[in-house]
């Protein structure tokens, strides 16, 4: 609800469902589709290209709130707005709970974080000393 309470009122009336990626995206779509009183849907990755599966459908032209939990660097939430373009619908915006990139990130759509972080990242091999003795871990959904 804080989030909806900050998409424009335009976003908020055009929108007649949500889509989220899964697995991070679910649950805060389901809810910002709950207080949106819309649809809401995921897309999942089964052969490695988002799609949506069990019975989701979008009519031609469905006006679609792309919504996320974490957006870092932003490009599965454009795979996921991709997604959602092959399925018929039209993108009108993307929120997420939390913007990790410092806004830096461009979906192609307005986005609407609830948080925005500038959270460093750094290579492996490029750790500055203080963190030279942690072992480094790449957090996130992708494996490579």
């Amino acid at each position: 609800e804080a989030l909806v309470r900050r998409l424009p009122g335009e976003v908020k009336q055009r929108a007649a469902a949500v889509v989220s990626p899964a697995m991070g995206g679910v649950i805060a779509g389901h809810e910002m589709a709950r207080a949106l009183g819309v649809e809401a849907m995921f897309l999942e990755r089964p052969d490695g290209v988002f799609e949506l599966r069990r019975g989701f459908r979008l009519a031609p032209g469905t006006p679609v709130l792309m919504m996320e939990d974490v957006v870092t660097t932003g490009l599965s939430s454009r795979e996921a707005i991709a997604a959602i373009g092959r399925a018929g619908g039209v993108t009108v915006a993307a929120a997420a709970l939390v913007d990790r990139s410092g806004g830096g990130v461009d979906l192609g759509v307005p986005f609407f974080p609830l948080l925005r972080l500038d959270v460093p990242t750094y290579a492996a091999d490029a750790l500055p000393p203080e963190l030279a003795s942690i072992p480094a871990v790449k957090p996130g959904s992708r494996a490579a």
